[in-house]
């Protein structure tokens, strides 16, 4: 119904319930929708882009031709709410919660231990409802399709895939269900299995695994939300053109085409948008505006499918995912001969974005943006694809080609013209068609490099008639290699033929070294590789491949199997008591309501009157002076309240780091882009990012700029102190040792990419100065202490509550400790709530990451592989802060010998201060950098004694009892365990040879394997830093509050302490509960980081606990059949105090860097995994096939936590070594700043066989229960993965007759992989010499 106005009504349902909205805003998407107006907060915010799916929400419409109800999966954060008229949206709020039902999916998910931080899950939850909303028994393959499109920080993706597998239908997954439990000595292998407790109530003791799928409810489909029957009465009706008008923005919602005809020729500018999939992006990323927006996705004519004599011809609003169906049924039905072009169509689709964008993203949409990165654009035009136009002027067709790519005049849309159709041609037995892709990662990642190849041959020959050749990210859009093409008509397809077709394509399509996106030389390699697997892919396909020919390898594509996990753990002693959850595989506490959407993170909270909603606005300049400041602009933004400076912080401005003074907000000069210089405060978010773009900031550059650790060594630019540690007698352990060799490795960065960005509330009470600070953080304390710096006001003025953390992996320590100290500022001055939640890009252009690493080194070893020296130097790049980097250099030079005893040593850290943001606390604290140091060199030193590398690593493991190199004792006893069960249960050897054999047989495949050890010290930086308090209430009616220092982000601190509380009281879990960490309640808590957060806490628990048993020991003695409710209430009546408080002093642990000796670590942890790959020599590819991990554990707390920890830290580990790659410009920009850019590991990267043991009869005297903790360690295992790519990579080199010594960087890249695989493509390649070219992109 439309206003007098002619503005409509938005009517949509969501989970059942009717939305009116009588002015609905175009600018507005269904995330924030659900969130602030409905209150509906499960769906959450994670990029805003459609890269990390913790937005999905399943959609239902009814089709505009079949008339069918579909239910597919999308991504809120881009779906206009004007596209939902007519629609019906379920969230995860919508299918189940803890006060009705739960759904089944939620149910597995949490109970198979899917969820950990908890943020991702929603978005889990309902990419695999939507699949079984649709598929009842879902296949492996559609499982893995259906969670293509989400990310998950925490977990690694096994238990989420465990959980869903239970859909699985028998028949794909039988040999997966049936995987039982072993028993060997006390060691159960557990592949399937037990549930946690739902509401952490009691404890069967007889149950086995790590989850129980007997237990689950059953998928009943009779008790899904139906699709409203209004919704189909008012599809029934005429329809009507829908407009709604915002602020600044019109809808209009054609009913017919020709009204949609009418309305192009009336707004010729007005971009056609259906899935919002590019304009979207290109508004909210790129400041891209339209006054008028057109949506044709209700007229039936732009949806049509039809298939004739000719080909199939797909509406142009047709969805991907209904371009996919469309030929996949087709390729089932017809001749293969025909289907040529589809099965190649079908190829790209398989990988391209996730499930979400193809279920929305139109065919139309892709092929009329002409993205250079534009999968199917290469493979449309190569198969000689036509456009149907229509316009008011009526009808025409245009072949897609290389004209319509450049935009000529008559071969491109008209403005007023609208693409009606693509037509899809049937192949025919003389055409051959290829399609070729390489990407940062399988799937969802935009491709490097994208092509499509075409060739019509002369009838029963081999010489060429036509041939077509497109490619994609080469050029601004996809290009035609339109004069190789015809060079090569008439040549015959042969290796003559191939080699000038080489040599024309790198003329025709010449690249600029400076081109956008960089990678130059590996995208000018990828265009002849791909000319080669095409020629050998048509080669084959005329039966003319020699298939004893090594190049018949380069046909093989990876082969996909169902995957095989396991977990391996002790079981708890036969005697241990039925309500003791010690030990036991419990679900985390929060499981069921991450499952749910009931769980609360920060900007969940709802907002109070008045609450202010704040934007950075951040420095552009790397190294400059502030001239000056313009807010005019800003401040006559709509709803802008204020905006904060550092002359508005009525404290210190400044903070004391360990070198120099830190701004809170910049006065004079900036010293990186995206330094924080001013803040604006609006009454919505979107007020207050458009109002902070509008402050105009005047510079003056400054110099030096100082980007990479080699500037840094040039401009002797570091940070105060330099440490050193040396140990025995270096210089004569080098004259004596048989060799001596020298080299260096460079290790990039990584992006923290937490899935709840920084996030804040600040709320005034309104007297005495007192606030409450609602917080995403590691540390409260110590963002209180900076909010009282900055306020000035005593520390008991401020209460910091922290409920739970999205993620964080040390990026929520000291950077949010200024954010929220600057919203405090603005709370403080305007007297109103203020929130802070940072936008992907902002979180990772501010906030930093982990260092980047450059170790130099000189090692001297005996040739039997035993070193006896080295030498190694440290430099990274801190940034322009030294935040935690003095520490990170400190700490990692403890844990830079990882595994190996090295007799003699000097090692030297160095924090390189440059102009990037500063680098902070990250997983590891180090570790992963210095420890991949040292396995380069052990891995360079087999290479020179000519021994295999696991024979050098064996030989230098700690063993025994042995020393640091700071003189502390090692008991390595369980690290040789360690080893020894890895090899057996990995099958080294006889995997090894399998390997050699199949290197030997395959030239352009290669297979790699790595077995690597780890010793990871849980420590502390000073004394005081191991302490904790615990305050523990009982009330009357028997239940328990458990309140600690700790903070929960995923790592399972509240669950375990909830077990210890259960064990020492005695009582069942079901009677615990715990609130939130608050400041007010435990005060002076140290930062949950360093893997600490159990021992400290837990030890504080357990004292607390133990108090107030000792307290109730009488009352027992007295009624020692009594109940815990009996005891309870008869100490009340009693007058005996039921709260105690715990405290744990520490571990009383140090170093003295003055003499390089003491004893900073209370224990180590020991672990080893053994991990093999493939590699395609020709595009760099590589896929894990395997990886098996055995960790010491101690006595595990929790299995279910602990193996988790393990897999996902494993995971995290695995992205840094080989795929996450933080890109900056010349000028100190960063260019990957969200999911699109940054590719972090997805379910696709998963090792097809993944095998986790803890390993047994393992007691640690030295933590709680004599556990360990598991939070950082396994990380490091990770680079397993990266030393499998790079013995796979040096199998193709000695093949080649190249060096079997050369320096891989991290990450091991495709572009670095292919690089390296040394051929006549990568040797035809023009190469830019360094210098004589500004580069895209610089490595910091």
């Amino acid at each position: 119904m439309a206003n007098a106005a002619g503005v409509c009504e938005l009517i949509f349902f969501v989970n059942g319930r009717k939305i009116i909205e009588k002015n609905a805003d175009p600018e507005v998407t269904l995330l924030p929708y659900l969130r602030k107006n409905l209150l509906l907060t499960g769906t959450k915010y994670g990029c805003g882009g459609g890269g990390c799916g913790a937005c999905t929400v399943m959609v239902s419409t009814i089709h505009p031709v079949s008339r069918k109800i579909l239910h597919y999966s999308a991504n809120a954060c881009l779906l206009p709410i004007c596209s939902l008229h007519g629609t019906a949206i379920t969230t995860v709020e919508g299918i189940g919660s803890t006060t009705s039902r739960l759904h089944p999916v939620q149910e597995r998910i949490a109970k198979a231990h899917g969820s950990q931080c908890g943020f991702c899950t929603p978005g889990m939850v309902m990419s695999m409802y939507a699949l079984v909303r649709n598929h009842r028994e879902p296949t492996m393959d559609q499982i893995y399709e259906a969670l293509g499109g989400n990310l998950c920080r925490c977990t690694g993706y096994r238990p989420i895939i465990d959980g869903c597998k239970t859909f699985c239908n028998r028949a794909d997954c039988c040999q997966l269900k049936e995987n039982g439990t072993s028993d060997v000595n006390g060691v159960s292998n557990h592949t399937n299995g037990v549930n946690g407790l739902q509401q952490a109530s009691t404890v069967n003791p007889n149950q086995n695994g790590l989850f129980q799928e007997e237990s689950f409810l059953p998928l009943d489909p009779t008790q899904e939300l139906i699709f409203p029957p209004e919704l189909i009465l008012m599809d029934n009706e005429n329809k009507v053109k829908l407009t709604f008008q915002g602020k600044c923005m019109t809808w209009i919602s054609p009913a017919s085409l020709q009204e949609l005809l009418q309305l192009k020729a009336l707004y010729p500018k007005a971009p056609l948008v259906v899935g919002n999939t590019i304009v979207g992006p290109e508004m909210k990323f790129r400041g891209v505006f339209h006054p008028v927006i057109i949506y044709p996705t209700r007229i039936g004519d732009l949806h049509f499918v039809n298939e004739n004599s000719q080909g199939i011809t797909i509406g142009a609003a047709c969805s991907l995912t209904v371009m996919k169906n469309t030929l996949q049924d087709a390729v089932t039905r017809l001749p293969e001969e025909k289907t040529k072009v589809f099965r190649a169509l079908l190829k790209q689709l398989g990988t391209l974005a996730g499930p979400q964008i193809r279920n929305t993203a139109s065919l139309g949409g892709n092929i009329i943006s002409r993205s250079t990165t534009s999968d199917l654009n290469p493979v449309l035009a190569a198969g000689g694809c036509v456009l149907n136009l229509v316009s008011t002027d009526g009808s025409r067709q245009i072949p897609l080609n290389e004209s319509f790519f450049r935009g000529s005049e008559n071969s491109f849309l008209k403005a007023e013209e609208v693409l009606l159709s693509v037509q899809i041609p049937y192949s025919r037995k003389d055409d051959y068609i290829s399609a070729l892709r390489q990407a940062p990662r399988h799937v969802n990642a935009l491709p490097t490099v994208t092509a499509g190849m075409y060739v019509q041959f002369e009838e029963n020959t081999d010489v060429i008639k036509d041939i077509r050749i497109f490619y994609g990210g080469v050029g601004p859009t996809t290009v035609c290699a339109k004069d190789t093409s015809k060079a090569l008509v008439t040549k015959q397809w042969n290796e003559v033929m191939l080699s000038k077709a080489c040599t024309l394509v790198l003329d025709e399509l010449s690249l600029s070294p400076s081109s956008p996106g960089g990678m130059v030389e590996f995208k000018r390699t990828l265009t002849v590789s791909f000319l080669f697997k095409f020629y050998l892919e048509v080669l084959q396909s005329l039966n003319k491949m020699d298939h004893s020919s090594p190049d018949s390898s380069a046909l093989n594509s990876f082969q996909t199997q169902l995957p095989v996990y396991s977990q391996t753990y002790q079981d708890v002693p036969a005697d241990q008591a039925d309500y003791d959850p010690v030990g036991r595989p419990i679900s985390h506490q929060s499981g069921i309501k991450h499952s749910t959407g009931e769980a609360v993170y920060c900007d969940d909270m709802p907002a109070v009157d008045g609450e202010l909603f704040l934007a950075f606005v951040t420095s552009s300049r790397a190294h400059a002076k502030i001239v000056s400041i313009d807010f005019s602009e800003a401040l006559a933004q709509p709803g802008v309240a204020d905006i904060i400076t550092a002359a508005d912080v009525p404290g210190t401005n400044e903070c004391i780091l360990h070198d120099g003074v830190v701004s809170l907000l910049a006065r004079e000069q900036v010293l990186c882009v995206g330094q924080l210089i001013c803040a604006v405060l609006a009454d919505s978010p979107s007020q207050a990012k458009k109002a902070a773009a509008k402050v105009k900031v005047t510079y003056e550059n400054l110099e030096p700029i100082i980007l990479t650790i080699e500037d840094a060594i040039r401009n002797n630019s570091f940070f105060e102190p330099q440490r050193q540690m040396v140990h025995g007698d270096i210089d004569e352990a080098f004259k004596s040792a048989d060799q001596v060799h020298e080299g260096e490795i460079f290790m990039g960065g990584q992006e923290h990419f937490y899935m709840e960005t920084q996030s804040m509330r600040v709320v005034p009470k309104g007297e005495d100065r007192e606030m409450d600070v609602y917080i995403s953080t590691q540390d409260p304390t110590g963002v209180q202490e900076m909010i009282c710096t900055a306020l000035n006001v005593p520390s008991n003025r401020i209460s910091c509550h922290v409920k739970r953390v999205g993620g964080a992996f040390g990026g929520k320590t000291t950077k949010t400790g200024f954010l929220a100290a600057i919203t405090a500022v603005a709370a403080h001055k305007t007297m109103r709530a203020v929130r802070c939640v940072l936008e992907r890009g902002d979180d990772m252009l501010i906030t930093g990451g982990r260092h980047p690493y450059l170790g130099k080194y000189k090692v001297g070893f005996m040739n039997n592989g035993q070193v006896t020296a080295v030498d190694v130097s440290y430099y990274t790049n801190a940034g322009c802060t030294s935040d935690d980097s003095i520490m990170v250099v400190e700490v990692s030079l403890t844990k830079m010998d990882s595994a190996y005893r090295l007799p003699n040593l000097r090692c030297k850290g160095t924090a390189c201060k440059t102009n990037l943001p500063s680098n902070t606390a990250f997983r590891g604290f180090g570790y992963p950098q210095v420890a991949l140091v040292t396995e380069t060199f052990m891995s360079e030193v087999a290479v020179k004694c000519g021994l295999p590398p696991e024979k050098v690593r064996e030989i230098n493991l700690h063993r025994g009892i042995t020393k640091t190199h700071f003189n502390q004792d090692v008991d390595a006893r369980t690290l040789i365990m360690c080893w020894n069960e890895c090899l057996e249960k990995s099958s080294y050897q006889s995997r090894r040879l399998a390997i050699e054999e199949f290197n030997k047989n395959n030239y352009w495949k290669k297979k790699g394997m790595a077995i690597i050890p780890m010793k990871f010290p849980i420590e502390t930086a000073a004394k005081f830093f191991g302490q904790a308090s615990a305050l523990v209430h009982i009330y009357k009616d028997g239940t328990v509050l458990v309140t600690h220092g700790g903070v929960e982000m995923g790592q399972g601190v509240h669950t375990k302490i909830m077990q210890i509380a259960s064990r020492e009281l005695q009582i069942p879990l079901s009677y615990i509960h715990f609130c939130e960490t608050s400041t007010s309640t435990v005060p002076n808590t140290i930062v949950s980081g360093g893997s600490l957060g159990t021992d400290v806490n837990g030890m504080a628990v357990k004292s607390a606990c133990q108090t107030l048993m000792e307290r109730l020991e009488p009352i027992k003695k007295k009624n020692p059949k009594g109940t815990w409710k009996n005891w309870v209430k008869q100490a009340f009546l009693q007058s005996i105090s039921l709260s105690a408080t715990g405290f744990f002093r520490g571990f009383e642990r140090e170093l003295s860097w003055e003499t390089g000796e003491g004893n900073p670590v209370q224990y180590f942890v020991f672990g080893v995994a053994c991990s093999e790959v493939e590699i395609d020599c020709l595009t760099g590819d590589h896929k894990n096939l395997r990886t098996d991990i055995v960790v010491d554990a101690g006595i595990s707390l929790n299995p279910a936590v602990d193996i988790g920890q393990i897999e996902g830290a494993f995971i995290q580990g695995l992205g840094l070594y080989t795929m996450e790659e933080l890109k900056y410009s010349p000028q100190g920009l960063l260019y990957t700043r969200g999911p699109g850019q940054y590719k972090i590991p997805a379910v696709c990267d998963v090792p097809e066989q993944f095998n986790v043991s803890l390993l047994a009869d393992a007691p640690n005297p030295h933590a709680i229960y004599s556990s360990k903790a598991m939070g950082e360690p396994a990380f490091f295992l990770g680079c397993s993965v990266y030393f499998a790519i790079k013995d796979a990579v040096a199998a193709a080199r000695k093949e080649r007759g190249m060096s079997d010594l050369f320096t891989l960087n991290s990450p091991a890249t495709p572009e670095k992989i292919r690089m390296l695989c040394g051929d006549r493509f990568t040797d035809m390649i023009p190469k830019d010499v360094p210098g004589t070219y500004t580069p895209w992109a610089v490595n910091v």
